[in-house]
């Protein structure tokens, strides 16, 4: 199984932009034949998705990101990103990788990296 590991994430004023990482390690596996995502779970809320890229390099995104979040992905480095610009006070979060399933985590969860946006 791919171990995950989410880095890059810190505080930043609305308007801002952070770039995460997500670094997969163990099992031999690599990204490339993987559908990844990204996930985001606020304090007293249910996790919800962000952003997918599938094998194929195709992508989709949740509607209260679209046109604002990026997701991309390296192969040879075995490493997944989401570029995050004009953040937003509601975009504060805790943030996952994860193999993904249309909009649904099917790996496990890694500890995930803290996005905080102050207004």
């Amino acid at each position: 199984q791919v171990r995950l590991q989410e880095s890059g994430g810190g505080l930043v004023q609305a308007g801002g932009s952070l770039r995460l990482t997500c670094t997969g390690s163990g099992s031999g596996r690599t990204f490339s034949d993987l559908n990844m995502g990204w996930f985001r779970q606020a304090p007293g809320k249910e996790r919800e998705f962000v952003a997918a890229s599938r094998w194929n390099r195709s992508t989709y995104y949740a509607d209260s990101v679209k046109g604002r979040f990026t997701i991309s992905r390296d192969g040879v480095k075995n490493e997944v990103y989401l570029q995050m610009n004009s953040l937003k006070p509601e975009d504060t979060a805790v943030y996952y990788c994860n193999t993904v399933s249309n909009t649904r985590g099917i790996g496990s969860w890694g500890q995930g990296t803290q996005v905080t946006v102050s207004s």
